[in-house]
């Protein structure tokens, strides 16, 4: 269960603005802490392992270790977000988080010359991610409720996107310093995550999954529910292969290092470029919200982004490169509010942790796996080349699954979508 309470649903009645709500901020700053070190992490780990290998590929293989693990362990932990106190288990992913990142950092005190001890701590950190993504998504709707859930939504978002612009520069400028001060650094941070989420002490409404099904079968309901929502289905998909094809950013050490020549200030500067797009798009969305044409907006937005990402790829200026990724993340933050916001709404809170489960491992592959494509695609036929073929791809992808999912394109006020119970 995940947590007993005299009242069903506490927080339902609930109308004071989402940010006077002392679990929702304790919540807010887990997350704070936990993208920020993420980021930090990311743009040392990167930089680090192609100034040991000078291998494009390199940075794949870094994509490819965090999501095997994923990819195997989603549906279990999915189901145990159902059936177990989600609380918990985010705390538990976060400890986790912050062993991996001692790890890194007694990987670079070791001076070793191999990047395959890298590889082995970032499998432990993607299981902890694969644990935290459905655990934390999960629990967001217990602690604010559904009335409230867009906005939490939408400040979630820009929250991330704050870390996101300030963990790739910080982690740059950190790096000056020495990896393993950033790798220390990381570890703090993650550990704060887990001390802000242990700090919550409301009792949450008791929604768990106590079905007596077999454990394959609870594990298969959530990709079932999604395939029963054509909605979800198509938004959820939508971001895999987008994302998947335009996955520029992770050849962004490779521009930082031999196309513009910017070094790793300049390459925490473009990491954050991508989220002071997301972040100013974020704040947007926060005060206007969508209430029409929801599904066109998002295809459209997801059009632009990869349109930008051939900008991108063709750039050798850095001011010109720097405006093409903001563009980029203030498109795909359109995109992220539109599908989130309709994924919580359309699905019932005891399948909330197998459902986002399934989103989090199609993330997962959009991102850590578009990583590995783009480090194999760049290695076969050059950077550039990898680049523009993955924004000419995502807009391909645009004008197909407008046609294959109507009804996601006809969606119109996120507010009138609700969920509807498993089918038999």
């Amino acid at each position: 269960m995940h947590g007993a309470s005299s009242n069903p649903d506490p927080i339902a009645d609930d109308n004071r603005p989402v940010l006077r709500d002392s679990a929702y901020r304790k919540l807010l700053a887990s997350r704070l802490c936990a993208a920020l070190a993420v980021q930090i992490q990311s743009v040392i780990v990167g930089w680090q392992l192609y100034d040991l290998t000078h291998s494009a590929l390199t940075l794949g293989w870094v994509g490819l270790a965090q999501f095997l693990p994923m990819a195997a362990l989603v549906l279990p932990a999915g189901d145990a977000a159902d059936r177990l106190p989600r609380r918990w288990l985010l705390i538990a992913s976060f400890v986790t988080m912050a062993v991996a990142s001692a790890g890194f950092l007694l990987l670079t005190l070791s001076a070793t010359g191999s990047p395959v001890g890298f590889y082995a701590v970032l499998v432990l950190f993607g299981v902890a991610r694969a644990f935290s993504g459905p655990s934390y998504t999960a629990l967001l709707p217990q602690i604010v409720g559904e009335a409230r859930l867009p906005k939490a939504i939408a400040l979630n978002s820009s929250v991330f996107q704050v870390a996101v612009i300030g963990g790739p520069a910080l982690g740059g400028a950190v790096y000056l310093a020495g990896p393993a001060v950033a790798y220390g650094l990381c570890a703090l941070l993650f550990a704060g995550s887990a001390a802000a989420v242990a700090s919550i002490r409301r009792a949450l409404p008791a929604r768990a999954d106590t079905s007596k099904l077999p454990a394959l079968q609870r594990f298969a309901a959530g990709i079932v529910y999604i395939r029963q929502r054509p909605i979800i289905l198509g938004a959820i998909s939508l971001d895999l292969f987008a994302v998947l094809l335009g996955g520029a950013t992770a050849l962004l050490p490779v521009y930082a290092h031999s196309i513009l020549h910017v070094g790793p200030l300049g390459l925490g500067a473009l990491r954050s470029a991508v989220a002071i797009g997301a972040f100013t798009m974020g704040l947007y969305l926060a005060r206007i919200s969508l209430t029409r044409r929801a599904g066109h907006v998002m295809f459209a937005a997801v059009a632009v982004f990869g349109l930008a990402t051939i900008v991108f790829g063709l750039s050798t200026n850095i001011v010109l490169s720097f405006t093409a990724l903001a563009i980029m993340g203030a498109a795909d933050m359109i995109s992220v509010y539109v599908r989130s916001s309709l994924i919580q709404l359309a699905t019932p809170d005891a399948m909330r942790g197998r459902v986002n489960a399934v989103n989090m491992l199609f993330i997962g592959a959009s991102n850590e796996l578009g990583e590995f494509e783009s480090g194999v695609t760049a290695a076969l036929v050059g950077v550039v080349p990898a680049v523009l073929l993955g924004g000419i791809g995502t807009l391909g992808v645009v004008g197909l699954w407008m046609w294959l999912f109507p009804a996601l394109r006809r969606v119109d006020a996120l507010d009138a979508v609700r969920a509807e119970p498993p089918r038999s």
